[in-house]
Parts: C-alpha cells; sequence; structure tokens
C-alpha cells in the first residue's frame, strides 16, 4: 500500500512558469525509473504555482526518491526557475480510494 509521500511545491520566478512546466513535463521518465517510486504527479496550482506529489510503499523508497535524479536535477535548476527554495514535506497517507 502507498503509505508514504512527499508534496512538494514549487513557487516559479516570474517569466519562467513555462520552463518550469516543461521541466517537470520532462521529469516523468525518471521517475518511472525509479523502482520504489509507485505514483509520481506534476502539479499545475496556479499560474506560477506547480507541485510534484509522490508515493511509495515504505521509507527507503522515498528517501531513495529524494537523493534521485529527480532531486538532482531540481537543485540544479532551481536558481534559475524557482523564486523561494521547494517547500518539500513528508506526508503520510491515512486512507484511500
Amino acid at each position: 500500500m502507498e503509505k508514504f509521500t512527499l508534496l512538494a511545491r514549487l513557487e516559479a520566478k516570474p517569466g519562467k512558469e513555462k520552463e518550469l512546466e516543461n521541466f517537470l513535463k520532462s521529469a516523468l521518465p525518471l521517475a518511472q525509473a525509479e523502482e520504489g517510486t509507485i505514483g509520481w504527479y506534476a502539479l499545475k496550482i496556479a499560474p506560477n504555482v506547480f507541485g510534484i506529489f509522490d508515493t511509495f510503499a515504505d521509507e527507503e523508497a522515498r528517501q531513495a526518491h529524494l537523493n534521485g535524479e529527480i532531486a538532482k536535477a531540481l537543485i540544479a535548476k532551481a536558481d534559475e526557475l524557482l523564486a523561494i527554495p521547494p517547500n518539500i514535506e513528508k506526508v503520510e497517507i491515512l486512507a484511500s480510494k
């Protein structure tokens, strides 16, 4: 069961909204390659606010994702694309359908 998640909120710099959106879309193959990542969702919350929601079966998979290729790519692009540092929260699913 997917119990462990990450919820990241990303605010684009003015004028960088489309670039951040494209970056998130381009990360899908990296997420698909992660064995421990069950679900991976790139979100558009507002014109300049985006998010990532990921699900994992255990803490080890969640930690592997935090140390994985998507995180490395995001860190490399953060100064260029993000208005503020990403807000990344470890969340626990209590119930789901």
